[in-house]
C-alpha cells in the first residue's frame, strides 16, 4: 500500500497558477498509475487528470484541459499537477491517488490508495 502526501495549494488568485506535489512511499512506485481528483464544497468528489506507469500517457477532465498538466518523475517518487488560468471554479481539496489498472481511469473505485488532501482556494 502506497502512502501518498500532497503539497502545494493555498490561497491563489484568479488567472494565476499553481503547482501540486504527491510524494509517494511504501511501493514500487512505478507499477501504479496515478490519478488526481477534486472536491468542492458541497460536491462529490471528480476527477481532474490521471497519468500512465512511465509517464507517455495523460487524461484530463473537460472541465481542466488545456488548464492542467499531469507529469511524474518515476526517480523521484512523485507526481504533480500544474493548474493555470485558474477560475474561482476550481476551488476545492485535490487528491493525490495510486491505482493498479493497467490502462488509465477516471473511475475513482479503480484507485485504491489516497492522500490527504491539499486545499486550492482561487480568489478574486
Amino acid at each position: 500500500q502506497l502512502q501518498l502526501v500532497e503539497s502545494g495549494g493555498g490561497l491563489v488568485q484568479a488567472g494565476d497558477s499553481v503547482r501540486l506535489s504527491c510524494v509517494a512511499s511504501g511501493g514500487t512506485f512505478n507499477t501504479y498509475i496515478f490519478g488526481w481528483f477534486r472536491q468542492a464544497p458541497g460536491k462529490e468528489r471528480d476527477f481532474v487528470a490521471s497519468i500512465s506507469r512511465q509517464g507517455g500517457g495523460t487524461m484530463y477532465a473537460d472541465s481542466v484541459k488545456g488548464r492542467a498538466t499531469i507529469s511524474r518523475n518515476n526517480a523521484e517518487n512523485t507526481v504533480w499537477l500544474n493548474r493555470s488560468r485558474l477560475i474561482s471554479e476550481d476551488t476545492a481539496v485535490y487528491y493525490c491517488a495510486a491505482g493498479s489498472s493497467v490502462v488509465l481511469t477516471l473511475q475513482q473505485h479503480l484507485y485504491a490508495d489516497w492522500g490527504q488532501g491539499t486545499q486550492v482556494t482561487v480568489f478574486s
